[in-house]
């Protein structure tokens, strides 16, 4: 009887410590704000109690699904994304912006799912095209244009955070899977002046990135929000103040849960706390690109690192804005932000990751007593050394 591949129990193992501290997180940072709004410091941590099992059964199912499958959905998948990101341009406007749609008690936010349609349809095409992806058309601007329909309609709602993050991925993946550099610098160029357009078309854009430059010339117009984030990060020393300490969140920022749960943890959980935790995303980024280079096909290989890059890029610029490296954008750190979109599917992403590395294993095992290997054309990925 054929045995089947273990599971990637050091990636497992840093999924879920992640998970884990992140309800743990989100518990301390959300009490006093559900008391205030709900009658009970429990509230937001049920909910994304209940979207991380949500989450962790699909990251199950993805798992062990054959990653391979995913070739059939892309298309379906890509349909449905822009269809919603299209319906939630029509929903009624939240703190005047549109990115959630109502299903009853819960809301859905379609953008976290642009991020990785985008990621599957990029390892699709490029799988694909791979012969022709030095070339201009075939592996720059026929794939720009495509992702760019996702990006212009979570653009419209208004979102730049995630669009950048999007390009940068999308940057990235075109080039691991053998785009020219001097092309996509050309894309970067053009991009620039879109980026700039949209931060003076929206004067509190412009007016957080004044606020930052505020805060590296050490001016005290430094923006309220990011003030108090800073201060907190700075107040916790090497140790911290313990869990549930955190001055933060006592009404000094209105939702420390969510987008600013970094300083928190560096109040509460010190320098030492806030490195074991980037040290779990670096973990995780080193373990994903791993999995991408031990991937059977070039498919699985642009995905994994498609995947890994979306997750541990968003952590980490997170982490930066939140801090005062970077300026000031709404972005979830995954698997540790309040959200319930932002956790079930970051979780079914890591489950296809999982999958890849289950397949890499049960590969080499097949080619170890003398298969020829399959599914892979050069280096990986194409033209690239790792």
């Amino acid at each position: 009887m054929r045995r089947k591949s273990p599971a990637d129990y050091a990636l497992l193992a840093i999924i879920l410590a992640l998970v884990l501290g992140g309800l743990v997180l989100v518990f301390s940072a959300s009490a006093m704000v559900a008391e205030k709004r709900f009658g009970g410091p429990w509230f937001f941590f049920k909910r994304q109690l209940l979207w991380a099992a949500l989450g962790l059964g699909a990251m199950a199912f993805f798992s062990r699904l054959n990653y391979n499958r995913l070739k059939e959905w892309v298309w379906p998948v890509f349909f449905v994304t822009a269809v919603t990101l299209g319906v939630v341009l029509a929903a009624p406007a939240r703190e005047h912006v549109r990115r959630w749609l109502p299903l009853g008690p819960f809301t859905l936010q379609p953008s976290e799912f642009a991020k990785y349609t985008a990621v599957l349809f990029l390892a699709y095409y490029l799988d694909r095209r791979h012969s022709q992806a030095a070339t201009p058309l075939r592996g720059l601007v026929v794939p720009g244009v495509v992702v760019s329909v996702l990006l212009l309609l979570i653009a419209a709602e208004p979102d730049l955070g995630t669009p950048v993050l999007v390009f940068l991925v999308t940057a990235l993946m075109l080039w691991l899977g053998g785009g020219k550099l001097s092309h996509l610098l050309a894309a970067g160029a053009l991009a620039v002046p879109a980026a700039a357009l949209e931060v003076f078309r929206h004067p509190y854009r412009l007016k957080r990135i004044m606020h930052y430059l505020s805060s590296l010339t050490g001016d005290s117009d430094a923006g309220y929000q990011l003030e108090q984030a800073v201060l907190a990060a700075g107040s916790g020393g090497w140790l911290g103040k313990g869990v549930g300490a955190s001055q933060l969140k006592l009404g000094y920022l209105p939702t420390p849960h969510t987008d600013f749960i970094f300083p928190v943890v560096c109040e509460e959980l010190g320098l030492v706390g806030a490195l074991v935790l980037l040290g779990l995303f670096a973990a995780f980024l080193l373990r994903g690109l791993r999995v991408a280079r031990a991937a059977p096909n070039l498919f699985g290989s642009l995905l994994a690192a498609g995947i890994t890059l979306t997750i541990c890029l968003q952590a980490f610029i997170n982490a930066g804005m939140s801090i005062g490296l970077l300026p000031t954008k709404g972005m979830p750190m995954p698997f540790i932000s309040y959200g319930g979109s932002s956790l079930l599917v970051t979780l079914a992403a890591a489950g296809v990751l999982l999958n890849i590395s289950r397949q890499s294993s049960l590969h080499s095992r097949y080619t170890a007593r003398g298969a020829p290997a399959i599914g892979k054309e050069g280096p990986w990925p194409v033209g690239r050394s790792a």
